[in-house]
């Protein structure tokens, strides 16, 4: 790992590209140069033409707890710093809600802050029992940022996105689950190896279809009803002549 990724963890195979955030110390928290970090990762993910889908998890006891509060505080002008790591965070953010293909995530323990934009970017989240959820902005008399307050409507409404953002409500795993900002529980221990199996199925399936449905629901957000309907029947008539749906349809009109 160069310098410049401290903090980061990018390793693929078997067409999964698994991205771990590697400061388990600071609870994975995010400070400029791990921003940076995840950012590269992110592009260098975008031209692996090897990566079928990505794998994003959080190593030690907590996902992710956000930014380091320690480096803002530490940092000799506090309002550039933390304008500057938004920004970067943000942009590694977008990078990855653009990728052509299908994330996974892993999350447990903590989940807070630009930990939960983060966990927004990805398509299936995989929950371990026991995590908690919050925004954490209010406590520490800070703002949402990394996007988290356009994706968190989005996932969950208006009302419940307001409440996580301006009190100090903590959700737990099946609350998560429940609100529609997770996809799965796991046992305790057990979140990770289902991601990444799920993550391996998604590498090994019809790869333009998934990451076009992909690009197609995030999409959906920013466009009009008719524009969908012309991009879908765009999509579906490029993804009827590739390989990978002329042999499933064979398959499907042969039973």
């Amino acid at each position: 790992m160069t310098p410049e990724e401290v903090g980061v963890d990018l390793e693929v195979r078997d067409g999964v590209a698994h991205l771990a955030l590697a400061r388990p110390s600071s609870a994975n928290a995010f400070d400029l140069p791990t921003a940076r970090a995840l950012r590269s990762a992110v592009c260098r993910i975008a031209d692996n033409d090897r990566v079928g889908s990505v794998l994003v998890s959080g190593a030690g006891a907590r996902f992710c707890a956000g930014g380091d509060v320690a480096a803002m505080v530490g940092a000799e002008d506090r309002g550039a710093y933390v304008r500057e790591l938004a920004l970067v965070v943000d942009e590694a953010l977008l990078a990855l809600g653009d990728l052509r293909r299908p994330v996974v995530a892993a999350v447990q323990g903590a989940v807070a802050g630009a930990g939960l934009a983060l966990m927004l970017s990805c398509d299936v989240v995989v929950a371990e029992a026991g995590t908690r959820f919050a925004s954490a902005y209010a406590g520490v008399g800070l703002t949402p940022d990394c996007g988290l307050s356009w994706s968190l409507p989005r996932a969950v409404g208006q009302q419940r996105a307001l409440e996580l953002l301006l009190t100090r409500r903590v959700l737990d795993a099946d609350e998560a689950r429940d609100w529609g900002l997770v996809t799965q529980v796991a046992e305790q221990g057990e979140a990770l190896g289902r991601a990444h199996q799920m993550a391996l199925e998604l590498a090994s399936g019809p790869t333009y279809a998934l990451a076009q449905a992909r690009a197609l629901v995030r999409a959906s957000w920013t466009t009009t009803r008719e524009a969908a309907g012309r991009a879908e029947a765009d999509v579906i008539g490029a993804a009827v002549q590739l390989p990978a749906a002329t042999s499933r349809l064979a398959r499907f009109a042969a039973r």
